[in-house]
C-alpha cells in the first residue's frame, strides 16, 4: 500500500524538512496541499520543479491537494467556494493546482464543494458547482489529471450519496474521481465504513485516513476514535492510489505523530 501523509499536518517544518521525515519515516507519499508555508497557491516554475526533483530523490509519490483554510482569503476560512457568486478565485486556484500536478507527476487533484451561503438556494449552488466542476474538467483533461472530489461534513456535498449525485450531473466522466475519508464515513455516513470503502471502490482515486467518532469531526489520531481498522484495511488491499494520513491540527508533535501512524497501519495492512 501507497502510505502518505498530509502535508498540512507539517505546518511548523518547512517542506524540505517535512518530506525527509516523512521518507525517513517509511512513507512512500505526500498529500501536498498548495497553500501558504509550503508550496504556495501560485508557485513559480522554479518553485515547483525544485519540490518535483525533491519528491524524486526521496522516492516519494505525490497528490496535490487544496483544502487550506485561508490559502485564498486572510480573514475568511475557505472562502470563496465554488458556491459564491464570484467563485473566480476558488476556480483559477484549482486549476493551478492541476497545472501543478502536471508538472510534479502527481496523478490526482484533490477538491471540494465548500459550505452553501446562506443567500445561494440549494437548486442555485448545485449548478454552481455542476458548471465550475466542467470547467475543471476540461483542464484536468487537457493536463491528463484526475480530480478527485471529498464530500466533507457540513458542505454541499457532504457524503457519498451528494458526491454520487453530483457525479449523475456531470455525465459519470472518468477524470471525476472520488477522494474518500475514512473519518467521514464513520462521522456521519449509514453504513459500516467498510461498506463505505466498497460502495466508493467504482469511483475511488485518492483517500485520507484517521480515527474518528460518530457525529463529531474531528480528526483523531488511530486509536482515540471509534472506527475498527481492520476490516477497512482489508477492504482497500488492491487500492493503487495514495491513502494519506490527515491530522492538520497535529502539526505540534507531526514526527511523532507520523511515525505512529504508520506503525499503526502497517499493523492494520
Amino acid at each position: 500500500m501507497n502510505f502518505g501523509y498530509c502535508s498540512n499536518g507539517f505546518r511548523d517544518h518547512s517542506l524540505d524538512d517535512a518530506l525527509s521525515v516523512l521518507a525517513d519515516l517509511g512513507y512512500t507519499g505526500v498529500a501536498l496541499t498548495l497553500d501558504h508555508g509550503h508550496l504556495g497557491p501560485d508557485p513559480t516554475f522554479d518553485e515547483v520543479s525544485r519540490v518535483a526533483t525533491r519528491l524524486g530523490r526521496l522516492g516519494l509519490s505525490v497528490v496535490v491537494e487544496t483544502g487550506g483554510r485561508y490559502t485564498l482569503d486572510r480573514f475568511r476560512k475557505h472562502y470563496p467556494t465554488l458556491l459564491h457568486e464570484d467563485a473566480r478565485a476558488r476556480v483559477a486556484y484549482t486549476k493551478r493546482a492541476i497545472e501543478v500536478a502536471a508538472d510534479l507527476g502527481a496523478p490526482v487533484v484533490h477538491l471540494w464543494s465548500g459550505i452553501r451561503p446562506d443567500e445561494v438556494p440549494d437548486d442555485l449552488a448545485w449548478d454552481r458547482l455542476t458548471a465550475h466542476c466542467e470547467t475543471l474538467l476540461a483542464d484536468a483533461e487537457e493536463h491528463d489529471v484526475v480530480l478527485g472530489f471529498e464530500p466533507e461534513p457540513g458542505m454541499l456535498v457532504d457524503d457519498l450519496a451528494s458526491y454520487e449525485r453530483l457525479r449523475k450531473r456531470l455525465g459519470e466522466p472518468d477524470r471525476f474521481g472520488l477522494t474518500l475519508d475514512i473519518g467521514h464515513c464513520q462521522c456521519l455516513e449509514p453504513w459500516p465504513v467498510a461498506e463505505c470503502v466498497r460502495r466508493a471502490s467504482p469511483y475511488l482515486v485518492h483517500v485520507q485516513i484517521e480515527d474518528m467518532r460518530r457525529d463529531v469531526h474531528e480528526h483523531l489520531e488511530f486509536g482515540d476514535g471509534e472506527i475498527e481498522f481492520a476490516p477497512v484495511m482489508a477492504e482497500l488491499r488492491g487500492f493503487d492510489g495514495m491513502i494519506a494520513v490527515e491530522l492538520a491540527r497535529h502539526s505540534h508533535a507531526a514526527p511523532a505523530v507520523a511515525q505512529r501512524s504508520i506503525e499503526f497501519l502497517r499493523r492494520h495492512s
